[in-house]
C-alpha cells in the first residue's frame, strides 16, 4: 500500500490557491477601477463596506482571458454570479456537446421510460381473449 505524501499534496495546494488568488486579484482589482460597483444583473449597488460580495464574472467562462479593457468581464453580487454558473451547468447537462444528447432546445434529463408504452398491446390481448 502506497502512502501518500501529504507534505508534497499540501505544498501543491497551497501553490495553486496562491497562483488562483494573485491572478483573481490583477483583473479583479481592474475589474474594480474601470465599472461601477454595482450587479450587472439585480443593480444592487456596494460600498466598500461589502465589496467582498461583490465578484467579476467572465462572460466567456475562460478566467485567463482578461482582456485590459475588461470587455470580458462583468461585474456580478455573488447570488447572481452563482446563478450566472448554475445556468451554465444546467445548459451543460442539457445535452449540449453531449453524445447521448438532445440539440434542439429542449430540455433534456427527463424520463426515458414509458410505463404505458405497451399498453394498447396488452389491452388488445385482453379484449380478444374475453
Amino acid at each position: 500500500m502506497m502512502v501518500p505524501n501529504n507534505e508534497r499534496l499540501d505544498r501543491v495546494v497551497l501553490e495553486a490557491r496562491q497562483a488562483r488568488e494573485k491572478r483573481e486579484q490583477g483583473y479583479r482589482e481592474r475589474a474594480l477601477k474601470i465599472y461601477p460597483w454595482v450587479c450587472g444583473r439585480c443593480t444592487r449597488e456596494f460600498t466598500h463596506a461589502n465589496l467582498r460580495e461583490l465578484t467579476v464574472h467572465h462572460r466567456d467562462h475562460n478566467h485567463d482571458n482578461n482582456p485590459p479593457d475588461g470587455s470580458n468581464w462583468e461585474l456580478l453580487c455573488l447570488y447572481c454570479h452563482d446563478n450566472e454558473h448554475q445556468k451554465q451547468l444546467e445548459f451543460a447537462q442539457r445535452g449540449v456537446g453531449n453524445l447521448g444528447g438532445r440539440n434542439d432546445g429542449r430540455s433534456g434529463g427527463g424520463a426515458t421510460h414509458s410505463p404505458f408504452a405497451a399498453l394498447a398491446g396488452m389491452l388488445k390481448g385482453k379484449s380478444g381473449a374475453d
